[in-house]
C-alpha cells in the first residue's frame, strides 16, 4: 500500500510540475508576445540616385571585388542619399518609398502622379524610378485632415488652436464654439538643406509591414494616420518618413516611440541592393537587446526653444590617431540662451558637419599625419577640402588588400559622458574613383557648417554612422554607439537574401 501511495504522490507531483512549468512555458510566450508587439523590425534599403554608386563592371574574376572597392568618375552635383522605408497607403494599399529622417516630424509622400507632382531643381532625379506618388482618389479612405485636429495645429506651429482655423475662413461664432469643420489650409514645411515642399494635411490607413524573413511577419495598422500630400517640392524628389520626436512622426502614431529606436547603416557599397538591406528596429526590442555593455551611451540633450523635437548629442574632442584629442567649441556641447547649439544626430543629413575653428583644425591634423599627395584636381571637381592619392593594390587571391585602410589615420569623436566612437574603414575618407597606375583617390567627406550661430552647431551625418548600431533610448534619454558590422546584424534579422 505505501508503494502505490508512492506512485501516486509522484504521479500527483509530476502533474503540479507540468502545470507549473506550462504555465509558465505560456506566460513566457505571452511577454514575448507582448513585447514584439510593441516592436517592428524593418529594412531600409538605402539609395544614392546620383554619385558615390559603385560602378558596374565587366565580368571577370575580380570585377566584383573592384565594383566594392571605388565608386564614381562624375563630378560632384548634389547628392540624393538615404534610407529608403515601404509604407503602403491608402485602400487598397498604394506602395510609397520615403526617406528616413530623425532630423523631422513631418511624414509626407508626393501626391497626384508623376506628372502633376512638381519638384523644382530636381533636374538630377527626374529619371529616378523610386518618385512614384500617391492617388488620394485611388483611396477609398482618404480625408483631409480638419483645421481644429492636434496635427494641423502642429504642422502650422501653433500654440493657438484657434489659428488654423481662422486661417480656413471659419466664422468667429464658430472658432468660439470649436465647431469648424473645414479642412486644414495648406502648408509649407522647411528643411535645414534649404528644401521646402507644400501640401496639404491627410489622413488615411497607413500599414508598416516587417520585411524580414520570420513567420509571422507582424503588420502594423492605422487608420487614421496623418501625413503630408504633397503636390509640389523644391529640392525633395522622394517623400520622407520623420522620426523626430513630435506628434506627426512615424514611430509616434504607430504608438512605438515611448522606448525608442535603432538603426545600423549598412556600407554604402551596398547602395542600391535590393537584396540586403539595414535594420531599423522601432520599439521595445530597440532597447531591450541585452547587449547595453556593447554599447557606449551619451546624454541627449533638448533644446526647449529651437527644435525641440530633435535629436542632439554633446560632442566634447577630436582625436585624429594617435595624436592629442582637439577640444571643440563649446557649442557642441550645450546650448546658449537662444536655444542654438549641440550637435544633431540626423539621418537625412549624408556628411558629418562641423564648424569653425574645429574644422580647420581637423584638415590641420590630418595634413600633418598624412605624407601621400594631394589629389587637388579631385578637391576641385567634389568640392571636397582633403583628398590624397593612396597606395592600392590586390593580392593574390583577387581580393582587395586591407592595407590601404591602415594608410589614413583614424578619427575618434569623443561624446559627453565619457562615450567614444571611433569612425570604422570608409566612414571618413572614401574612395572616389578607380584605381589607376596601383594608387586610388580618396576624400574627406566632412564638410564645414554654415551659419553655425544659428540652430545646430554640428550635424552628425549618415555616412560616418555606416557599421555603427545606434541606440535612441527615449525613456532613459540618451543615445547609444556600438561599432559592429551591419552586414551580420542584417543577417540576425534575417533581412539578406543574397545567394551564397
Amino acid at each position: 500500500m505505501s508503494t502505490s501511495f508512492t506512485k501516486i504522490a509522484r504521479f500527483l507531483f509530476f502533474l503540479v510540475i507540468t502545470a507549473f512549468l506550462n504555465f509558465h512555458t505560456t506566460l513566457a510566450r505571452r511577454l514575448i508576445q507582448a513585447t514584439t508587439n510593441y516592436s517592428l523590425v524593418l529594412g531600409l534599403r538605402h539609395s544614392r540616385t546620383t554619385l558615390l554608386t559603385p560602378k558596374s563592371l565587366s565580368v571577370g574574376s575580380s570585377a566584383k571585388v573592384q565594383s566594392e572597392s571605388f565608386a564614381m568618375m562624375e563630378p560632384l552635383r548634389a547628392v540624393r542619399d538615404g534610407y529608403l522605408i515601404p509604407l503602403y497607403l491608402g485602400s487598397p494599399p498604394q506602395v510609397i518609398q520615403v526617406y528616413m529622417d530623425t532630423g523631422s516630424d513631418l511624414t509626407w509622400v508626393p501626391c497626384g502622379n508623376n506628372l502633376s507632382f512638381d519638384c523644382l531643381d530636381c533636374d538630377d532625379y527626374r529619371d529616378n524610378k523610386l518618385t512614384a506618388a500617391f492617388s488620394p482618389s485611388h483611396s477609398s479612405s482618404s480625408a483631409r485632415d480638419l483645421c481644429s485636429s492636434s496635427f494641423c495645429i502642429d504642422i502650422h506651429s501653433s500654440d493657438n488652436y484657434i489659428d488654423p482655423c481662422a486661417m480656413a475662413g471659419c466664422s468667429l461664432s464658430n472658432l468660439v464654439k470649436s465647431s469648424c469643420s473645414r479642412p486644414c489650409p495648406s502648408f509649407a514645411y522647411t528643411y535645414g538643406a534649404g528644401g521646402v515642399v507644400t501640401g496639404v494635411l491627410t489622413r488615411d490607413t497607413i500599414r508598416v509591414h516587417e520585411n524580414i524573413d520570420v513567420s509571422p511577419n507582424l503588420t502594423r495598422e492605422i487608420s487614421n494616420f496623418s501625413f503630408g500630400c504633397v503636390g509640389s517640392s523644391y529640392r525633395e524628389p522622394i517623400g520622407i518618413a520623420g522620426f523626430g520626436r513630435g506628434t506627426l512622426s512615424l514611430p509616434s502614431q504607430l504608438g512605438l516611440l515611448r522606448k525608442g529606436f535603432s538603426h545600423c547603416f549598412l556600407p554604402f557599397k551596398f547602395a542600391n541592393n535590393p537584396n540586403i538591406t539595414s535594420p531599423l528596429v522601432i520599439g521595445d526590442l530597440a532597447v531591450l537587446s541585452g547587449h547595453e555593455e556593447n554599447l557606449q551611451f551619451t546624454p541627449m540633450l533638448k533644446s526647449p526653444i529651437l527644435y525641440p523635437n530633435y535629436y542632439y548629442i554633446g560632442l566634447e574632442a577630436i582625436t585624429v590617431g594617435n595624436s592629442s584629442s582637439s577640444e571643440v567649441p563649446l557649442s557642441l556641447r550645450e546650448f546658449d540662451s537662444h536655444g542654438n547649439g549641440g550637435m544633431l544626430i540626423d539621418s537625412g543629413t549624408t556628411y558629418t558637419h562641423l564648424p569653425e575653428p574645429i574644422y580647420s583644425q581637423l584638415l590641420s591634423t590630418l595634413r600633418s599625419v598624412i605624407s601621400y599627395p594631394r589629389a587637388q584636381d579631385m578637391e576641385m571637381r567634389t568640392g571636397f577640402d582633403l583628398c590624397y592619392e593612396i597606395p592600392y593594390t590586390i593580392n593574390s587571391n583577387n581580393k582587395t588588400s586591407r592595407e590601404d585602410l591602415d594608410f589614413l589615420p583614424s578619427i575618434t569623436f569623443h561624446f559627453l559622458n565619457n562615450a567614444s566612437l571611433v569612425l570604422s574603414g570608409g566612414s571618413h575618407f572614401y574612395a572616389m574613383g578607380a584605381p589607376s597606375n596601383a594608387t586610388v583617390v580618396k576624400c574627406l567627406l566632412f564638410q564645414s557648417m554654415e551659419d553655425s550661430d544659428y540652430g545646430p552647431a554640428g550635424v552628425f551625418g549618415s555616412f560616418q554612422q555606416q557599421n555603427v548600431k545606434v541606440v535612441y533610448d527615449l525613456e532613459k534619454e540618451r543615445i547609444g554607439f556600438q561599432p559592429m558590422e551591419c552586414v551580420s546584424a542584417a543577417v540576425s534579422h534575417g533581412l539578406d537574401d543574397r545567394k551564397p
